[in-house]
């Protein structure tokens, strides 16, 4: 139902809200109320090309950069003039402060999974952990059939 004035929203996985101690959100940072869809929304903008990799410096750990830039390097979410994004995304929590995350990434008739894990350190969300599922295989031609 409605919410009445003064109540807040539902605690995410991070769990206090956005104003964690009284201290507003850094600029750019992950909303610690929802990590996993800031994060999905990021690197789909970089496997698509819309972003550069280096936009998450500081938000991704090494290793995970590194495969991020593997990944990257070929855009493999750009498809043509359709905008890839995000459809769906789910989480589970395998250890206190781990959160790993599934998304669906969609454009026009392709959809991409998308897998990665976030862990809290140091007061913040860090990426750990970067794979993205094969590319859609091609439907075999039958021939005569057009």
């Amino acid at each position: 139902g409605f919410r009445r004035a003064g109540t807040t929203a539902p605690r995410g996985p991070a769990g206090p809200g956005p104003n964690r101690g009284g201290r507003p959100r850094r600029p750019g940072a992950p909303d610690p109320a929802r990590p996993h869809d800031w994060f999905a929304e990021r690197l789909v903008q970089v496997l698509s090309g819309r972003n550069p990799v280096h936009t998450l410096i500081g938000h991704v750990r090494q290793e995970a950069f590194e495969q991020l830039v593997r990944l990257a390097d070929s855009a493999p979410l750009r498809d043509g003039g359709a905008q890839s994004a995000v459809r769906r995304v789910g989480f589970c929590r395998p250890a206190a402060g781990v959160l790993e995350v599934f998304a669906r990434v969609g454009s026009a008739d392709r959809l991409r999974a998308l897998a990665f894990r976030l862990e809290h350190r140091r007061g913040r969300w860090w990426c750990s952990a970067v794979e993205l599922g094969p590319g859609p295989r091609r439907r075999a031609r039958v021939p005569g059939g057009g």
